[in-house]
């Protein structure tokens, strides 16, 4: 019966999701079976994560504990990497890029163009605790969002960001500082649950 509910929820199950061939992952991993992953080898995932449908993981990502990625999020890690630390919120139709193209008209672009003839910016994009994005937004290349910063839905993410700040707009700007009174939520969560 386990099973079957396992089944019609969507979420591979701890045999189909050890036949991915992701590097490693942790307890209570729920991962869409409509989700898509690229490179699952360079692909580690900690405890307590979900991946929703439709979403693409793709290149070298680490995922931390207690993460969620929402419904078509793209993870494109590349060579260089995301990095997802705990308990930070992904909500759908983000993009995060550790990979891009070079748009000046110098070079050529697009993956199916040799190497030599492209100028490819890959840049590890580091995405710290507490970190919540909103959907629609895009995060480029060698970016850190600081622990517990916050991003409106529709953000554009070019630069890092201010530790416990919340930013909206095309690009972002800071709008004011964010509370830091969930850092005694997690206290308690973790407390009561021996973490």
């Amino acid at each position: 019966m386990l099973k079957e509910v396992i089944k019609l929820n969507n979420f591979y199950d701890f045999s189909e999701l050890s036949k991915l061939g992701l590097a490693s992952f942790g307890e209570n991993v729920l991962i869409s079976r409509k989700a898509s992953i690229y490179g699952a080898e360079n692909i580690i995932i900690g405890n307590n994560v979900r991946i929703d449908d439709f979403c693409i993981l793709s290149g070298k990502i680490v995922i931390g504990n207690y993460i969620h990625v929402a419904a078509y999020t793209a993870l494109y890690g590349g060579n260089h990497g995301i990095v997802i630390r705990d308990f930070a919120n992904l909500s759908s139709r983000i993009s995060i890029f550790a990979v891009s193209d070079d748009y000046s008209g110098e070079t050529m672009t697009n993956p199916m163009i040799p190497d030599k003839f492209k100028n490819v910016l890959s840049k590890e994009v580091i995405i710290e605790r507490h970190v919540i994005i909103g959907a629609g937004s895009v995060v480029l290349p060698g970016i850190i969002l600081k622990e517990g910063s916050a991003f409106g839905a529709m953000t554009f993410i070019n630069k890092s960001s201010e530790p416990w700040s919340i930013n909206a707009g095309i690009p972002f700007k800071k709008i004011r500082n964010r509370s830091t009174n969930l850092l005694g939520k997690e206290k308690k969560f973790k407390e009561e649950f021996n973490i």
